[in-house]
């Protein structure tokens, strides 16, 4: 299934991902620094929820209290967790 976040407190605005159970697949950063974000994007094509958030949650960007990588952690949760309250 796919589905869109709107980032908080970074320079990119959107990230779109599919969830297919809890692994995490086409990962596309809208904005932010291109280069860097896709090879987030690639690197964690095929993880499930738990790596990226073991990996990624609360990494911080400069002086910012998130990054990137920290928005695609919380939003990979919050679109897995949604999926298991509609199941």
């Amino acid at each position: 299934m796919k589905h869109t976040y709107s980032t908080k407190g970074t320079c990119a605005i959107e990230i779109q991902f599919d969830l297919n159970g809890n692994v995490v697949r086409n990962i596309r950063f809208y904005g932010g620094c291109n280069g860097n974000l896709k090879a987030i994007s690639k690197l964690c094509d095929g993880m499930t929820v738990e790596q990226i958030e073991n990996k990624l949650r609360g990494n911080t960007c400069g002086r910012r209290p998130t990054s990137c990588a920290d928005q695609l952690a919380i939003a990979v949760r919050q679109a897995y967790d949604m999926q298991r309250r509609m199941a």
